[in-house]
């Protein structure tokens, strides 16, 4: 039985339950059909590059491709600096950044989100959300206010609760390999 107060034994719990179900079923999360509602021409979609065992978003930055949106991944200099969403033509060649990390090189031009996909070690109902652990996202999600913030999961890191710190923003939506969880 997991400790749903201790945020380190519940990384370690999810991640070990998502490395299992990625081995027996993969980790592509297909775009789900109300996340194509958010989408328009013009707006900026914040994406990401799975590292090691977390959920695939590429289906859903496709979509929002062909929508006519903008790509924009992390750009992450350290674990103390801010995290900067810098654009990315899907083509372009990623640059080697830390934690394992493909980003987009540093000269990139930086863009404002208007959605945010996330990737999560962990998530509830609710629509909390339990991250790498060092706020990153928190303080994305802080600058810019008005994003949606969409968690991109597989069903395997579904938690019933989670410790909420003051900072945290819940998500709007999460989309998983099965769902699409909203409030």
């Amino acid at each position: 039985m997991i400790d749903l107060t201790d945020k380190s034994a519940i990384r370690a719990a999810t991640r070990a339950a998502r490395a299992r179900f990625v081995a027996a079923h993969g980790r592509v999360v297909p775009c789900p059909a109300p996340f194509r509602t958010l989408l328009s021409h013009g707006l900026t979609v914040a994406s990401y590059v799975p590292v090691g065992s977390e959920a695939d978003p590429m289906a859903l930055a496709r979509v929002a491709v062909e929508a006519g949106c903008a790509i924009a991944l992390p750009h992450v200099v350290d674990r103390a600096t801010p995290i900067r969403f810098l654009a990315w033509d899907t083509e372009a060649a990623l640059a080697a950044g830390p934690f394992g990390l493909s980003q987009p090189h540093d000269h990139a031009a930086e863009l404002e989100p208007d959605i945010i996909l996330t990737p999560l070690v962990a998530f509830t109902r609710a629509l909390d959300r339990l991250g790498q652990g060092a706020g990153h996202y928190d303080r994305a999600f802080a600058r810019f206010p008005d994003a949606k913030r969409i968690g991109v999961a597989l069903s395997a890191q579904e938690v019933k609760a989670l410790p909420v710190d003051p900072w945290d923003m819940p998500l709007h939506a999460i989309a998983t390999e099965r769902e699409w969880i909203t409030a």
